[in-house]
This record gives structure tokens, sequence and C-alpha cells, in this order.
């Protein structure tokens, strides 16, 4: 049960990042979106149409039933951040391990640059076999709604999986 649950929201995350990756092409340059993901399907924040928003998760469906799996792993997503954090922090618990005072700062932040930058590739594999699942052959698009409350845009995107 937990498991199709954890499936289930992978599959969701998968189809956000695809969709905001479509939308940007579509949208004026400069574009902010961002997307949460849930279980009964995901979120996109942004100024966009409501007909591009729908437009855009319909392709991004189709493209990844397609076999298009590059689209399910985004360089925005905070995956990216919780890795690059993660690594960060461990690399500067033992970059201080064992060091003279004076010598703790450089070597903190030189250790924690290399782990920001290891965690770029570490981050998409993060995405590509944890958080995010691109097979999504058996999810369809039941709805999409769009609510705005003063400049503030949400799309909810409802999925089902059948």
């Amino acid at each position: 049960m937990i498991l199709d649950f954890i499936t289930t929201i992978r599959k969701n995350h998968a189809l956000e990042h695809a969709t905001v990756s479509v939308l940007m092409r579509k949208l004026r340059p400069g574009a902010r979106l961002m997307g949460r993901s849930t279980a009964d399907g995901f979120y996109i924040y942004g100024d966009a149409p409501h007909e591009a928003v729908s437009e855009a998760a319909e392709e991004a469906l189709g493209r990844l039933k397609q076999g298009e799996g590059n689209l399910a792993v985004s360089p925005f997503c905070g995956t990216n951040l919780a890795v690059a954090a993660i690594l960060a922090g461990l690399a500067s618990m033992l970059a201080m391990r064992g060091e003279k005072e004076a010598n703790r700062l450089p070597n903190v932040l030189l250790a924690t640059l290399a782990a920001v930058v290891i965690a770029q590739p570490i981050g998409r594999i993060a995405q590509k076999y944890l958080t995010t699942s691109a097979d999504v052959a058996d999810v369809d698009i039941a709805e999409v709604t769009s609510t705005r409350k003063g400049t503030h845009t949400r799309h909810k995107i409802r999925t089902l999986r059948g």
C-alpha cells in the first residue's frame, strides 16, 4: 500500500517536471513557474493561461508515454537542492575533523564547494531513480482546474492511475 502511494507520487512528480518543461518552451522567456506533486496529481504555480497548462500537461504525458523519460528530470527540482544540502553538510563536517582551527574555514569552504559541484549529477540520478518515475503508461489526466487569487495563479492537474 505504501509502495503504491510512493509510486503514484513519483509518477505525478515526473509528469509535473515534464509539464513545466513543455510550458517553459511555450511561455514568454523568463516565465516563473513552480510545481508540487501530490498523490492525486500535481500543482503548477505561476502566471500561465489555463489552456496552456492543460495542453502542456497532455503533451507532456504523451511524450513520457512515448519514451521521453528525460522530461522527468529537472535541473530546477528541489531534490537537487536537498542532495546539495546533505552533501555540503557532510563535507563540512568531514573537513572540520582533526584540523587546526586556522585551517578549518578554507577546508570547509573547499569541501562545501566540491560537494555542491558533485551534487548536480547526483541530484539528477536521485530524481531518475528515487523521486520520479517516467513509467506513466497507467496514468491519465482527469481534469485541469485553475484558480486565481490576486496576482497568484494555481493550476491543479488531477491524475488517475488505471
